[in-house]
């Protein structure tokens, strides 16, 4: 198809050579341009609406405001293009090479992203909402002030992706590696994080209520101030984590391994802790009110000053536990192992107060 753009005459076909042309403000509407040559070609404004561009080579491409709703851009090269506003909503991108790309402020609601390459690239502002992002690789990609709620990124490479102040709420990030990713202030409520390689990851006061952490990694994580109440954390690895300050009432942390844990400050009302484990933990200051340990293993642990009214710790081993200054008043301790317990100046649970 012979189209004029910008007063000069282009072959606008399958496999068609517009290397470095300028296509600014091209009406290209539903075209098939699948494996052109488009690399460094200008399309800035263009309107490529459902258009074909499957295999197509757009590496260094301008498509700054370009509207690429519903585009089909399979195993595109799309390296380094320059994607600044653009609408991707509804495009096929999947298998797409993106690395490096500036999809700053793009729009891609909706967009099948799977197995795309997106090491590098910047998604600053971005709207992915609803987008699928299964098994793409976001190594070290910026998605700070993103908007991914209820997109797909089960087994996505997330390490060392930026996700601050990013909303991942309700999203399914099953399996996803977000080894040292920084998701500073992010929003994870009710995200599906199950089996989630967390590991060194900053969740500084992240919003992560109602998610669900089944057997996710979350050893050495920053969780100083998050929110995890009323979140499912059964069989999930902290140790060494810190969560100071963090809220936990409610929370599911059943088997949970906290060993070694910085919990200082953490409020744990009515939290399910069975069978955790809390050995070496550090709770001093903690909240744990009505909560649930029956068998956990609190060996060792930090519990200065720790309220635990109303706390089941029915078969807990708090041997060699520091529970000075604790407040147990109508603590259920059946069968609790105190051994080398230091219980001075606490509150037993008939109210009286050790010397």
């Amino acid at each position: 198809m012979k189209q004029i753009i910008n007063g000069k005459k282009y072959n606008i076909c399958a496999g068609a050579n517009l290397r470095n042309e300028n296509l600014t403000g091209a009406n290209l509407v539903s075209a098939n341009l699948s494996g052109a040559d488009l690399a460094g070609a200008n399309l800035s404004g263009a309107n490529l609406h459902g258009v074909e561009l499957n295999g197509a080579n757009l590496t260094d491409a301008n498509l700054t405001d370009a509207n690429l709703a519903m585009a089909f851009l399979v195993r595109a090269n799309l390296r380094r293009a320059n994607l600044l506003s653009a609408n991707l909503s509804g495009a096929n991108l999947s298998g797409a090479d993106l690395r490096d790309a500036n999809l700053s402020g793009a729009s891609l609601e909706g967009a099948n992203l799977t197995r795309a390459n997106l090491t590098r690239a910047n998604l600053s502002g971005a709207s992915l909402e609803g987008s699928n992002l299964c098994c793409a690789d976001l190594n070290g990609a910026n998605l700070s002030w993103t908007k991914l709620s209820g997109a797909n990124l089960t087994d996505a490479d997330l390490r060392d992706a930026n996700f601050t102040d990013a909303n991942l709420a309700m999203a399914f990030l099953v399996r996803a590696n977000l080894r040292r990713a920084n998701l500073l202030s992010a929003n994870l409520s009710g995200a599906n994080l199950s089996g989630a390689d967390l590991r060194d990851a900053n969740l500084l006061n992240a919003d992560l209520s109602g998610a669900g952490l089944l057997d996710a990694n979350l050893t050495n994580a920053e969780l100083t101030d998050a929110n995890l109440s009323g979140a499912d954390l059964p069989y999930t690895n902290l140790t060494n984590a810190n969560l100071a300050n963090a809220e936990m009432s409610q929370a599911n942390l059943r088997g949970a391994n906290l060993s070694g844990a910085n919990l200082t400050r953490a409020n744990f009302f009515g939290a399910n802790l069975l069978a955790a484990n809390l050995r070496g933990a550090n709770l001093e200051g903690a909240g744990l009110l009505d909560a649930n340990l029956l068998a956990a293993n609190l060996r060792g642990a930090n519990l200065e000053g720790v309220l635990l009214e109303g706390t089941d710790l029915t078969k807990a081993d708090l041997t060699k536990a520091d529970l000075t200054k604790a407040d147990l008043t109508k603590a259920d301790l059946t069968d609790a192992n105190l051994s080398n317990a230091n219980l001075a100046g606490a509150t037993m649970p008939d109210g009286t107060i050790n010397p």
